[in-house]
Order: C-alpha cells, then structure tokens, then sequence
C-alpha cells in the first residue's frame, strides 16, 4: 500500500551557525510552533550509473520523524515533486520497484548514499491553526556508499508548503529570508549535493594526519549524473537531416520511460500521451524511411504498434465512456427510459478493471522493457543512412510533403465512396494518414520553421474532425452491445436507440464538412508544398 503527496519546497544554503529569522513577521503568519528536533537516517538507492539521480529522481528507505518508510520522489516541475510513501520494510516494496521499472530495467539498484539529518522543524500557522508551511534547519551529514567513498557535511534550511496552500506563499517566506542574508540551494536535492561532494573526483582528495585520504569539501564539482539530473547537460543543436529526426525519436523515447510511473499510477491523460508517443515513433520511423534504415526500425515499429494496442485498450474505453456519458447528459429526460446510467457505469466499469490489471501486467512484462532496449540501442547507434547527412529543409521537407500528398489522396477518395461502412473505414484510413503527416511535421518544425508549423495546426483541425467521426463509429457498435445487454435482462431499450440515431447524425454532419475543411486545410498548407 502506498500513499502519494504533492511536495511543493525550497531549500535554502545555511552556514554552521545560521539561524532562522523571525517569522512571525511574514504576511499570513500568525504563530511559529517549534515543533522539536527529529533525528532522521536514510539509505538512498540507484543504479550504478545513477539512472534515478540523471532523472531528478530519489528513492531512499528512511528511519525517524513521523513518516519513516520507504519515499519515492518523482519530478512534476521545478521545486514540485510528487513523494509516493510506503511503510518501512527490509526491501523494496513492489509498488516503488514497478515505478523506477522503466528507468532501472533489470539493472541492480544499490545503496548509494546514507544521509543523517538532525532536523530542527517550526510550523508556521494562520490565525485557524491551520499549517501553512514547515520550515526546518537540517543538519546533514552525507557517506557515500557506492561510486564513491567520501563524507560531507553542511546545514541547509528548507521550506515546504502545507497542504492545499497557495504557493505564493513561498514567495513570502523567502523575502523574509533573503533579507537575513539566506539565499537559494545551488542543489536541486540533498541526494544531489551528496553525489556531487562525495564522488571519486581525484582533486577533491587529500592525505589526513593518519595517512588515509579523507575528503575535502569541493568548491564547484558535480558528477556526470548530477549534472544531468540538474539539466546542465548541453545537447548539441541538430544541423543535418539525421540530426533533427534523431532528436525527434530521442524526445518520444524519453516520453515514454518518464511517462511510464504516471501510467502505472493512473495519473490522468497519461495513457493517451504514453500511445501518442509510440506512434510518434512509430510514424517517424515509416515517414524518414531515407533517413533511417527501415530494415532496423520496422521490426520496432511493430513493437510500438503492439504497445499502442495495448495502451489503446484502456484508453479507448475512456473515449466510450466519456462522450457516452456527454449524450446521455444531452438527452432530454422524457428520452431516457430504464436504468440506462446504471448499465452504463457498470458496463465501463467491468471493462475498465480488466484491461487496468492487463496494462500493469504489460509494463511489467519483458516484451515491454526489451522495446525499450531496443529504442536506447536505436539511438546509441541510429541506422543512418545516405540522406541523414543532407540537408534538412530538402530532406525533412520532402518527407513532409510525400505524406501529405497520400493523404490527400486518401481524402479525395473518402468524400467519393458512398455512405456507410466503406466510407466510414476511408475516413478512418485518412484519420491515420493525419497523424503520420502531423507528426512528420511536428518532426520538421525546427529545421523548416513556419510552414512546419501551420503543417501541425492544419492536420490536428483535420484529425479532430475525422476523429470525432471516427468516435461516432465506435460509440454505435457499444451502444448496439449495450442495447442488446439491455434486452437480454429485460430492460428497455429504447434510449439506446434514440442515442445510436444522434450518433449517425453527428457522423453525417462530419461527412457534409469534410469537403470544405479540406478545401481550407490545403490552402493554409501551402506554405510547405510551396504553392503560397
């Protein structure tokens, strides 16, 4: 069992000797309560080569205070995590482990640095009692444990908001400590400070009275890791072709691990944007085939297609349930006959608990991380080919303008076929056409610039609009599986109907649009097919 609390906090440098200012003084503070010093020990845990530290994330078993147990602390934004809690056990409890999963693989994860902390805390309180924030003084003392073998000590003060504040109120606080001289923690955690105090960085060491080499506190050093985990890696800006599609398929890789604890989370949205980055990836590859080799990238490509599916199983009933949930708000009372909302909760719940347990069950699978092994080993040595050296504007732009000239064709073609199912999978056809060239073009925005952006605004109207016929298809075969539930126990079926009738009508009114937004999408596109 673990419990997840949105951390919003500063961290402040501290001498030997600082103290905390008054505080009573800051706007809202009614009361500073001390609430006494907590003697806290913690073990951090990471790879090897420090994959959790690189993705600003920490992972430690913690004793002392009122929270002992095992913390995981992922990354919203800055100053902004949120600590996932479990109770203290001798090993990792397997919540915690199926979250770092995507970051760790089947990698070891080792104790990397003890931290002891006499934490001196102060409750600041409104006029209600109520917590507004707390404030500590910690007193650290940090021993490597692993890829390295020093200690270091310092003071750090540290403010995080109460719970459901505004974090304005942060801003307050700091004024007050900025003006007794209390300035910003150069380090984003104290796990960062540690590793980068205490890692084997040969000039930091120095020979002791007793002859042992003891460590010396460094002025300005920071491991690889940290350095990452801080965002002061420069990557280099992407000249050729290669580069831009490289750069493109790096960022998907990367939305796919750091998405992958918000998916087993349930976090909401996060299972569409997981899919929408395998078929990014996927449509990049089929798009810049001249650009990388397809004899490497299609055996990944239908591993991507695989991983979509999957993740399409929760995420499609999602789409069902909330625009089956819209229409029936939508219908007018008298139209509604029987227990039609009770089928329907019912209905999506069954489905949705199922394909949840099936998702998780995915994730944790070998197929899965084998994938993502084979998208590191993509990009560690990318399968370039003759064009990746050229040019971008000539080799990108004629990507782009090859996939939207098969969509176009696409849509020509779905206004001539008749109505009904075969016009329904042409619009379908020319939906999944949309994304490819909206992604190709997301691809291409920096080296071709604003006709690469008007591209990815015309094709997300088009695929908003094919997609909302697409839906319409999709909710007719549930509520024809609804309906006939319904039936089978003797309910009436009757708003089942009614439902299905509106739904041809919004479909149909897609298909009388569809001429004239097309005629309007390929006007703004010519920027890029150069016809403007």
């Amino acid at each position: 069992m673990a419990d997840t609390k949105r951390e919003i906090e500063r961290k402040y440098e501290a001498g030997e000797s600082t103290g905390l200012p008054d505080l009573t003084g800051v706007s809202g503070v009614a009361g500073v309560i001390d609430k006494g010093v907590a003697e806290l020990d913690a073990t951090y845990y990471d790879t090897a080569d420090q994959r959790l530290a690189a993705a600003s994330i920490t992972l430690r078993r913690r004793t002392g205070g009122d929270d002992a147990g095992w913390h995981l602390k992922l990354p919203v934004s800055d100053g902004v995590r949120d600590e996932i809690h479990a109770p203290l056990s001798d090993t990792l409890p397997r919540t915690l482990a199926g979250l770092v999963r995507s970051r760790v693989r089947d990698t070891e994860l080792l104790p990397v640095v003890r931290l002891k902390s006499a934490r001196d805390v102060r409750h600041l309180v409104d006029a209600s009692g109520g917590l507004l924030a707390e404030v500590s003084v910690d007193r650290v003392h940090a021993e490597r444990l692993s890829g390295g073998d020093g200690t270091t000590e310092w003071t750090e003060i540290e403010v995080e908001l109460g719970d459901d504040r505004d974090p304005a109120f942060l801003d307050k606080v700091e004024k007050k400590l900025r003006k007794a001289g209390i300035s910003r923690s150069k380090s984003a955690s104290k796990l960062a400070r540690a590793l980068g105090e205490t890692g084997r960085t040969g000039e930091n060491r120095r020979t002791g009275e007793n002859g042992k080499a003891v460590r010396k506190k460094p002025k300005a050093v920071a491991t690889k890791a940290v350095a990452t985990a801080t965002k002061a890696v420069v990557t280099k800006e992407p000249v050729t072709a290669g580069d831009h599609v490289l750069a493109y398929v790096r960022d998907q890789r990367d939305a796919l691990v750091e998405l992958d604890p918000a998916v087993r989370r349930d976090v909401y949205d996060s299972v569409h944007r997981m899919r929408v980055a395998t078929r990014r990836l996927r449509s990049s590859f089929r798009s810049y085939g001249k650009v990388l080799d397809r004899a490497v990238t299609d055996p990944i490509g239908d591993e991507l297609k695989w991983l979509a599916g999957e993740l399409g199983v929760d995420r499609d009933q999602e789409v069902l349930t909330e625009r089956l949930t819209t229409a029936l708000d939508e219908l007018p009372r008298a139209l509604s006959v029987g227990p039609v909302r009770t089928r329907l909760r019912t209905w999506a719940h069954a489905r949705r608990g199922g394909s949840r347990r099936r998702l998780i069950a995915v994730l944790d699978g070998k197929r899965y991380l084998d994938l993502l092994a084979a998208l590191d080993a993509l990009i560690a040595e990318p399968p370039l080919l003759k064009a990746a050296a050229g040019p971008p504007d000539r080799v990108i732009g004629k990507a782009v303008r090859g996939d939207f000239a098969k969509l176009s064709a696409l849509v020509v073609q779905s206004m001539e076929v008749p109505a009904g199912p075969d016009r329904d999978l042409a619009i379908h056809e020319a939906r999944k056409k949309a994304k490819r060239t909206r992604y190709a073009a997301e691809a291409a925005t920096k080296a071709l610039g604003e006709p690469a952006v008007d591209m990815v605004r015309s094709m997300k109207s088009l695929q908003g609009l094919l997609g909302d016929h697409q839906d319409s298809v999709m909710v007719r075969l549930a509520l024809r599986d609804l309906a006939t539930q319904a039936h089978a126990a003797g309910e009436n079926s009757f708003t089942y109907g009614v439902l299905y009738g509106r739904e041809e009508q919004r479909a149909a009114a897609v298909e009388r649009a569809l001429p004239e937004a097309w005629g309007s999408i390929f006007a703004a596109a010519g920027g890029l097919l150069g016809t403007r």
